[in-house]
C-alpha cells in the first residue's frame, strides 16, 4: 500500500476581508495523480500556492507534512529543494530568451565559471521532444504561440527533480490530441513513480487520468473521491463542485433569428509578422450574419487566432490583402481603432498578456475599450465609470470585494469576466471569440453560454474559436474548419460531429 506523500492539515488562508481558505485538509499517496477541482475563486490555486511557499509560512495556518517531514517553505525555492515542482497557469517566461535558455533559467548546465550551450540545448531538445514539441530550442519564446509556451513550462519543470509535480491548468491552451499527449504522459510518470497533483477544468481528462478527486467549495474541503470505490463521472464531480446537478451543459436558444451578411472576408491572406516569407493564412473566405454564432475549429496552429486578428485591425500579421466586407460595404481596418469604430471587438485568447491590464482595477479594465462613454471633455467621470463597473458585475457575476480591485487578484474565470465585460461594454455588432472558456469552471462556462446566446438573440454577429470540440458543436449554427492556413470545410449546426471535422482536417493536411 503507497504511502501517504503529502498531507496539508486544517490549512487555512486569509486575505484583507476575505478567507479564501478555511480548514482544508489533503492527503496525497506516493505515486498516484490527485486531482484537486472546484469553481474558480473555490481556493484550488491558492492551496497550491501554500504548499509551494509562494504564501510562505506565517502567511496561513495548518500544517504541511512532506515526505514525512513538517515543512515550513520561507518561498518556492525552498519547495524546490524539497522536490516539489508546481507548473502555474500563468506564463512565466522570459520572450526575448530562447526555449533552451528559458528551460534551465536558474538551472543552469555546465560549470559554476561558465555555461555548456552544447549541452544547454541538447538537453532542451530532448526535453521538447518529450512533451511533443517540434520547435527548436534555439528559437525565442515570443516567436511561438501560447499553446507552445505552455508545452515550455511542462518541460521546464521536467528539468528539475520533482518527487511531487504540481500542474496547474497544464492543457488550458493545448488542443485535444496535445492535451491527450500531455496526459499519457503524466500517465508515463506515474508509472515511474511519479506524484502529481492537478488542477484542471476539462473534467474528461480528470476522470480520464485522476485517481482521486479532492473537490474544494468555497475555501472549504467538500470530499475526496476514490476511482477504484466510487463514481467519478463528470455529472458526479460537476455535482460536488457546485452543490447541483448540472444537466444541460450548454443553454438552449429558444428562438433563432438569423438575418443577413454582417461581415464577409474573401480570398483573406496574411503572412507571419517575423517571417515574411511564410504564409499563415491562405485565400481564406469567411462570413457571419446577424444573430448568427460561427465557430472556427481546427488544431493549434492552424491559422485561426492569426485569421481574427489580422481582420480585427490588422493587429496580426503582414502584407495582408483580400477584400473585407462590413453590412456589404468594403471596409478597410488598418488600426485597432478603425476595428472598434466599425463595432468590431475582439476578446483575445490572452487575457492576460493582451487582455487585460492585471496592476489595474477592474473599473478600468471594464471601460478601457469604451472611454468616451465615460468622459466628458476628455475627463473621465470617475462615478459614471464606477456605476458601468458595477453594471457588469452584476450582469456577470464577477466575484470581487469591489470594482475598486485589481484584476490581477481575480481568479481566472472572473479575469475573464471582466475582459468580455470590456468588450460587451463598447457595443460591438461583431464579437470575435478567441478561446472565451479557457481554464474556467463549468459554472462559469454556463454563464458565458448564456451571455453568447443573448448576443445572438440581440441581433449580433458572433465569432467563436475554441480548441474543444463539443464546445463549438455545442453553441454554434455554422463551423468552419480549418487547418494549415486554410478552410479545410464548412458545416451545419445539424451535421456537424467531431469525427467529422478531424476528418476534415485530416483530409485537407497532414494536421499537425
Amino acid at each position: 500500500m503507497n504511502r501517504i506523500l503529502l498531507e496539508m492539515k486544517n490549512i487555512t488562508k486569509t486575505f484583507p476581508g476575505v478567507k479564501v481558505l478555511d480548514n482544508v485538509n489533503l492527503k496525497v499517496k506516493e505515486g498516484e495523480i490527485h486531482a484537486l477541482v472546484g469553481e474558480n475563486g473555490a481556493g484550488k490555486s491558492t492551496l497550491m500556492n501554500v504548499l509551494s511557499g509562494i504564501y510562505p509560512y506565517g502567511t496561513y495556518e495548518g500544517d504541511i507534512i512532506f515526505d514525512g517531514e513538517i515543512c515550513r517553505f520561507s518561498d518556492i525555492k525552498s519547495s524546490e529543494e524539497k522536490g516539489i515542482i508546481i507548473i502555474h497557469q500563468e506564463l512565466a517566461l522570459i520572450p526575448y530568451m530562447t526555449i533552451g535558455e528559458n528551460l534551465f533559467l536558474g538551472n543552469e548546465r555546465g560549470r559554476k565559471t561558465a555555461i555548456n550551450w552544447n549541452e544547454t540545448y541538447k538537453k532542451a531538445d530532448e526535453l521538447l521532444r518529450t512533451v511533443g514539441l517540434k520547435e527548436s530550442s534555439r528559437t525565442l519564446i515570443k516567436d511561438i504561440s501560447v499553446g507552445r509556451q505552455q508545452l515550455v513550462e511542462i518541460a521546464k519543470a521536467l528539468a528539475k527533480k520533482a518527487k511531487l509535480l504540481i500542474l496547474d491548468e497544464p492543457t488550458a491552451s493545448l488542443n485535444e490530441s496535445d492535451s491527450k499527449a500531455l496526459l499519457e504522459l503524466l500517465l508515463e510518470f506515474k508509472n515511474k513513480g511519479m506524484t502529481s497533483i492537478l488542477i484542471s477544468h476539462k473534467l474528461n481528462e480528470i476522470s480520464y487520468v485522476a485517481d482521486k478527486i479532492t473537490v474544494i467549495r468555497d475555501g472549504s474541503t467538500i470530499e475526496t473521491l476514490d476511482k477504484r470505490k466510487e463514481d467519478i463521472s463528470e455529472v458526479r464531480i460537476i455535482k460536488g463542485m457546485v452543490g447541483r446537478e448540472l444537466s444541460d451543459r450548454f443553454p438552449e436558444r429558444k428562438e433563432k433569428h438569423i438575418g443577413d451578411v454582417k461581415m464577409e472576408a474573401s480570398d483573406w491572406t496574411v503572412y507571419h509578422p517575423l517571417y515574411t516569407e511564410r504564409k499563415v493564412v491562405d485565400k481564406v473566405s469567411v462570413n457571419v450574419r446577424s444573430g448568427e454564432v460561427v465557430g472556427i475549429s481546427g488544431l493549434m496552429g492552424s491559422g485561426r487566432t492569426e485569421l481574427v486578428m489580422s481582420i480585427f485591425g490588422k493587429s496580426y500579421g503582414t502584407n495582408i490583402s483580400g477584400i473585407l466586407k462590413i453590412n456589404g460595404e468594403t471596409a478597410r481596418l488598418n488600426t485597432v481603432k478603425d476595428a472598434i469604430r466599425k463595432k468590431l471587438a475582439y476578446v483575445t485568447e490572452d487575457r492576460k498578456g493582451n487582455g487585460l491590464i492585471l496592476s489595474n482595477p477592474i473599473k478600468i479594465n471594464t471601460t478601457l475599450a469604451n472611454l468616451r462613454a465615460v468622459s466628458k471633455h476628455f475627463i473621465i467621470d470617475k462615478d459614471k465609470e464606477i456605476s458601468v463597473a458595477n453594471q457588469y458585475r452584476r450582469k456577470l457575476n464577477i466575484k470581487c470585494t469591489t470594482v475598486e480591485q485589481n484584476v490581477g487578484n481575480l481568479s481566472g474565470g472572473n479575469q475573464q469576466k471582466v475582459l468580455l465585460s470590456k468588450w460587451m461594454f463598447a457595443d460591438p455588432d461583431i464579437l470575435i471569440l478567441d478561446e472565451p472558456t479557457r481554464g474556467i469552471d463549468v459554472g462559469a462556462k454556463y454563464e458565458i453560454y448564456c451571455i453568447i446566446n443573448s448576443l445572438a438573440a440581440e441581433g449580433k454577429s458572433v465569432i467563436l474559436i475554441s480548441s474543444e470540440l463539443p464546445e463549438v458543436l455545442g453553441m454554434c449554427d455554422r463551423i468552419y474548419v480549418m487547418n494549415e492556413g486554410r478552410i479545410a470545410g464548412e458545416l451545419s449546426s445539424e451535421e456537424a460531429s467531431q469525427e467529422l471535422i478531424m476528418t476534415y482536417i485530416l483530409k485537407s493536411g497532414k494536421g499537425e
